[in-house]
Parts: C-alpha cells; sequence; structure tokens
C-alpha cells in the first residue's frame, strides 16, 4: 500500500461510501481487513450489544410526555428481566396479570401509542419529537387519542391486549428494533386496526427504520398519520392498506427543536 495516501482513494467504490452506511470499499492490508476498519467493526458490533442489553430510560420518557400534558401509563410483560426477555420471547408478547389493573378505568379512543423497549433502548429517543408532530395531525384529524403506554420488556404484540383493555379501535406500538451493525439506534412503528390476542404479522403495517441516519422524524410522522386515518377509515390494516402518503408537503408541521 501506498504510503501516504488513503486507502479509501485507491478504489472507484470511495464514492459509494457517501451514499450508504454498508460497509463497502473497506481496503485491505494484504489478505486482511486494514486495522481501522477492523476497530470501526468491533466499536459497531458492541453498539449492538450495548443497544440490546441496556436498560430503556422510561422515567425521562415519561417525564417528557406528561410535561406536554399526556396521560402516561406503564406497563410489563411476563419477561421478569431482560435475560428472560431475550430467552423467551413468547413471555415479551404477553401483558403481566398486575399491569391490567393500570390499565383499568381509562375511557376508549380511535388510537392508542404503546412504547415499548424492544432490542434497542436507545431508539426511544426518537419517541418524544416523533409523538410531537403525530399526535397533533391524529386529534387535528378528529380522531381520539388514549393514554401512551411505557411497556418494559415488550415485543410487538404486546401492544393488542392493550388496545383490548383499553378499549381502541387501534394500536400504534413504537419500539426499539433489532440493531444491525449500522444502525443501533433505529425505532420501528407497527400499527393494528382491530387488533387481537393472535393477531397474525400480516394484519400490521410497518414504518421502520426511524432515526436520524435513515427515515427522518418528520417523514415518518406524516406517513403514519396517513396510515392511522386510511386505517380508521378503512377499517383495515396490513398487506391490504398501502402506504400513499408519499413525502410530507411544505407546510407540514417542521421538526421541533430538541
Amino acid at each position: 500500500m501506498t504510503d501516504g495516501l488513503n486507502p479509501d482513494d485507491l478504489t472507484p467504490w470511495s464514492s459509494l461510501r457517501h451514499f450508504t452506511d454498508a460497509r463497502i470499499a473497506l481496503g485491505r492490508a494484504g489478505t486482511s481487513l486494514p486495522t481501522r476498519e477492523l476497530l470501526r467493526f468491533n466499536a459497531a458490533h458492541a453498539a449492538a450489544r450495548d443497544a440490546v442489553h441496556a436498560p430503556a430510560d422510561f422515567e425521562t420518557l415519561a417525564a417528557v410526555l406528561s410535561a406536554r400534558g399526556e396521560v402516561v401509563l406503564n406497563v410489563h410483560s411476563r419477561a421478569a428481566d431482560r435475560a428472560e426477555y431475550l430467552r423467551r420471547p413468547d413471555l415479551g408478547r404477553t401483558l403481566a396479570p398486575e399491569s391490567l389493573a393500570a390499565l383499568e378505568g381509562q375511557v376508549a379512543s380511535d388510537v392508542v401509542v404503546v412504547v415499548a423497549d424492544g432490542l434497542s433502548a436507545g431508539a426511544l429517543a426518537h419517541v418524544p419529537p416523533l409523538l410531537a408532530l403525530l399526535l397533533p395531525e391524529l386529534r387535528s384529524a378528529g380522531l381520539s387519542v388514549g393514554p401512551v403506554v411505557l411497556a418494559r420488556q415488550a415485543r410487538v404484540a404486546l401492544g393488542d391486549p392493550v388496545a383490548l383493555a383499553l378499549g381502541a379501535r387501534l394500536v400504534l406500538v413504537l419500539i426499539g428494533e433489532r440493531p444491525g451493525l449500522s444502525s443501533p439506534d433505529s425505532l420501528g412503528a407497527y400499527l393494528t386496526f382491530a387488533p387481537q390476542l393472535l393477531t397474525r404479522d400480516s394484519a400490521r403495517n410497518c414504518v421502520s427504520n426511524i432515526r436520524p441516519a435513515g427515515l427522518s422524524v418528520r417523514v415518518a410522522a406524516w406517513r403514519l398519520a396517513h396510515l392511522i386515518r386510511q386505517a380508521l377509515r378503512r377499517e383495515l390494516s396490513g398487506v391490504t392498506l398501502k402506504d400513499e402518503g408519499g413525502e410530507p408537503p411544505p407546510d407540514f408541521a417542521p421538526l421541533p427543536r430538541a
């Protein structure tokens, strides 16, 4: 390898690195990866592991949402801790019996939002700005929005018993997605109309990869608002409901400042 030159400048692939987080044009040192790329890989792998095992900061999230006037409820899946959650996905889909008490006495609504830690605690940092755009848009359309339910050790399907307990017509689950080696903070959004205890995945719509380096919060909020309005109007969700919202118009609410 030529001294004094950046190996990234020695390959026609190098320009492609500006358009993707994928590991391309890494270069080589003999038959191996350059040391800097090996270190970057190890750092990314550590970040992914941290994303899975780190506890979600639901306390701060609850404080932010409460300060905005949202009713916040806390529930837990049947997984007792993180280790059991990772070993037993089935328990993460089931609501703990004692959590049902936290859902009693609420007024039925069109939409209920469930925020779940999932497999990336860091992804929940995108929830406040997303809801700051989405919830006013839903309310301005005449839809009633129930409490925001914070769910610990939860999988996507935990939103179904929560919605049934609250009498919601549609449930939106915001959840930390399984981290990749370039996306440890990706948030996924799953909406289900008329959820049941054994709802099939084909009955859900998903807007994924919500993060600064992926789908922006502003675009995600616009697409979710469109899908939710259509799901409630047509009384369906899943493979029969297509995302036709397109890009947000210029007058759609700008991203609020942190």
